[in-house]
């Protein structure tokens, strides 16, 4: 588990400067293919730096904005509270603020730089469905991405998930509105729209593709982090087959997130499939029921 925060921690600043640097890449040619318009090339930098430092500080709160996420104190939901107060009492973590997102469909997430400005957000639908034994998996779970600092990584992977959309939107109005003329020549104004066209349409299924990889195998070690937490991995596994029997999704999903979530949030298709940023059930399910013959 402590090679797996380390590896967290150093996979925030790769991707970071992974992004830097793809981004000053982009930047550069679309400068070039502007005419040589290097203010383009400033801005995309300028953007890429001031994103980077911005979502790093602040993607938290928008992650719990685009949820909908209500804060709810001790009073307001007390089985919720006793059952995070007790799995954070036994592992040593750090109390985390406490959501709830007015919602049917089964769902949770964990979001925050670090422990100890860390929080969890469950849907009403969560607490409609689960019995104790299983709610008390699920929030395991978070809590296992806290403290395997996977919230970090999460909130990054989010932030830029965002920040590639957003350029893949300028990009569009750059090449519609007439932003790649070199002297006149009608050739690298064709080469700008083809630039801006593709990057629209490819930058957001890399995004997603790299948002699926991160992701899936923070699942896998969240799932063992519960369970050796709870000592009861069948209860996990029990939750987990109920949200796959559930399958409805978030009034409020949003692809970006969707990483952050315990199960996908977003209606299952044919390319929701291919991108699938949670590795299947199933296959969860079985991990825990081995783990549980281990105890």
């Amino acid at each position: 588990m402590y090679s797996a925060i380390a590896k967290n921690k150093r996979n925030t600043w790769f991707i970071l400067i992974g992004f830097m640097l793809v981004l000053a890449g982009v930047g550069l040619l679309a400068g070039w293919l502007a005419g040589n318009n290097w203010w383009i090339t400033a801005f995309i930098l300028i953007f890429a730096a001031g994103y980077a430092t911005v979502q790093y500080l602040f993607g938290d709160r928008e992650a719990l904005a685009l949820s909908g996420a209500v804060a709810v104190s001790q009073s307001d939901a007390p089985r919720y509270y006793r059952l995070v107060e007790n799995l954070c009492i036994a592992t040593g973590t750090p109390m985390p603020r406490l959501y709830v997102v007015e919602d049917a469909a089964p769902n949770a997430f964990a979001t925050g730089r670090k422990p100890e400005e860390a929080s969890i957000t469950v849907t009403t639908g969560l607490f409609e469905l689960m019995t104790d034994r299983e709610l008390e998996g699920v929030l395991g779970h978070e809590l296992g991405h806290i403290r395997n600092y996977d919230i970090r990584v999460s909130l990054i992977v989010f932030g830029l998930v965002v920040a590639v959309g957003i350029l893949a939107d300028l990009f569009m109005r750059f090449a519609f509105f007439g932003g790649g003329r070199r002297g006149g020549n009608g050739q690298a104004q064709l080469l700008f729209l083809i630039f801006g066209v593709v990057a629209a349409l490819v930058a957001p299924l890399l995004a997603g593709a790299v948002q699926a990889a991160i992701s899936r195998q923070r699942e896998y070690l969240a799932d063992a982090t519960s369970a050796m937490t709870t000592r009861d991995p069948d209860g996990l596994a029990s939750a987990l087959g109920k949200l796959a029997e559930s399958g409805a999704p978030l009034k409020r999903a949003n692809t970006s997130m969707a990483h952050l979530w315990i199960a996908d949030p977003l209606k299952p298709n044919a390319l929701a499939r291919m991108f699938a940023t949670h590795p299947p059930i199933p296959e969860r399910i079985e991990r825990l029921k081995t783990m549980g013959g281990e105890f």
